[in-house]
Order: structure tokens, then C-alpha cells, then sequence
């Protein structure tokens, strides 16, 4: 047990999916996982740990913001031993090609600033996801069959965008989709040694403004769910 998470000793696996939504948590564990038991309640921050195809998974929320992931990334990774660990949220698109409902494999993650920068002072550290998880996440996109970008996102520590002129220079140098957490865990996966991947499905466009309806969110992001966890165990 820790400050933010309450699970006993072994309820979490070795395998966590990250979702920023308590909510989506649930609905996922309860999808995709077998026999899922709640294990963290703290705070309204719900984890559950299940199996999937034979392998013990926890989906457990991570909150908004670089500064919510922060504290609960540190807290699997450092008191429960989370090895792998795959954010699954939603982006808005900075590119044309990048359509609403596609899949974004986040190979970089830039961002203004992060719980990590104080660390690095004067160096701007280059987070990357595990190229392994990156390449198996590739593969099972496209078996799934759902169109599936790879390359560098934005992660943005604010929600309200006030730059338009960053977000002119994120789309001129071919950042695929703004999102607010994926940079901090790759700091975090880095400095602790483990494997990290960011698999966001695209709800919004920040070009365009077309935004999928609330009420087709879940099935849209069923890919993702399912690419997050053929990725883990490939």
C-alpha cells in the first residue's frame, strides 16, 4: 500500500495499462480482462487486476496531466514493480493525414515541461518508447486492421491552448497528435529501467474540429485496448 494506491502486496502485475480515466479503467477491465478484482479505490483512482489470454494485467488510471501519471508511474513501478507499462487515452490530431478514430503509436514525446525537468536542468532529454512494444503495437494494429501512425506526439502540461504559434511549429515539424501524459512516463520508464509505450486513439482534430461523440468513445477505443495488450505479450 501506498500514499495513492491502496492494493496488497501482489495484486498488482507486472504489466499495467494506463489509462487517464478511472472510468475507462473499469470499462476496459471489464471488457478485456478475465475475472478483473478491483484493487485501488484510493482516491476514486480505480485499478483492477485480471488476466488476459492467460496473463495477469492490471488496468489501473492514471488521472489528467503529466503531474497525476507522475505520481501513480512512480508508485507501480517503484512499490509494485510494474515492468511494462502502456498509456491507452485519446489525442486530438495536428496533422491532416491523422484521422479521428486512427491510432497513434507515440514513438517521441515532446513537451514544454514535465515532474522530469527540474532533473535535467539545462538538457532537453529526448523520452522514447521501448522499440519493442513499439514495433509489436505496429504489428498488431495492423492485424487488427485500424489505421496506425508512427512518430513523434506532443504532450502538453496544459489543456486550454493559448500557442497558437507552437502549435503551428508542432504541425510544421510533423508532430502527429497533441495529448498531456505520454512524455512523463517515458522520463519515468527511462530512469527506472523499464518498457513504456503511448497507444492513443485519435478523438479529436485540432485542424479540422471534428470530435467523436461521446457515445461512440468506448467502441472507438477498443483497438486500442486490444493493441495495448497483443503489444504487451508478443
Amino acid at each position: 500500500m501506498t500514499f495513492h494506491i491502496g492494493a496488497k502486496p501482489g495484486e498488482i502485475a507486472e504489466t499495467v495499462l494506463l489509462p487517464g480515466d478511472p472510468y475507462r479503467a473499469r470499462w476496459a477491465a471489464q471488457t478485456y480482462l478475465e475475472n478483473p478484482v478491483l484493487v485501488n479505490e484510493v482516491r476514486g483512482m480505480l485499478g483492477y487486476t485480471g488476466t488476459w489470454r492467460g496473463h495477469r494485467v492490471t488496468i489501473h488510471g492514471s488521472g489528467m496531466g503529466m503531474p497525476s501519471l507522475s505520481i501513480y508511474a512512480n508508485e507501480l513501478m517503484q512499490d509494485y514493480g510494474a515492468q511494462t507499462l502502456i498509456r491507452i487515452g485519446s489525442a486530438g490530431a495536428l496533422q491532416h493525414h491523422v484521422k479521428v478514430r486512427d491510432l497513434v503509436l507515440a514513438q517521441t514525446a515532446s513537451t514544454c515541461g514535465s515532474p522530469s525537468r527540474s532533473i535535467f536542468r539545462e538538457l532537453n532529454f529526448a523520452p522514447c518508447a521501448d522499440f519493442g512494444l513499439l514495433m509489436a503495437a505496429h504489428a498488431a494494429a495492423l492485424k487488427v486492421g485500424v489505421p496506425v501512425h508512427v512518430g513523434g506526439i506532443f504532450s502538453s502540461d496544459t489543456f486550454y491552448d493559448e500557442r497558437p504559434d507552437l502549435s503551428d511549429q508542432l504541425q510544421r515539424h510533423g508532430t502527429l497528435c497533441v495529448e498531456m501524459e505520454a512524455a512523463e512516463l517515458y522520463h519515468l520508464a527511462a530512469r527506472h529501467g523499464r518498457r513504456a509505450l503511448a497507444v492513443l486513439t485519435i478523438s479529436d482534430h485540432m485542424l479540422t474540429n471534428e470530435a467523436l461523440p461521446a457515445d461512440q468513445r468506448e467502441t472507438s477505443f477498443g483497438a486500442m485496448v486490444e493493441v495495448a495488450l497483443e503489444a504487451a505479450f508478443a
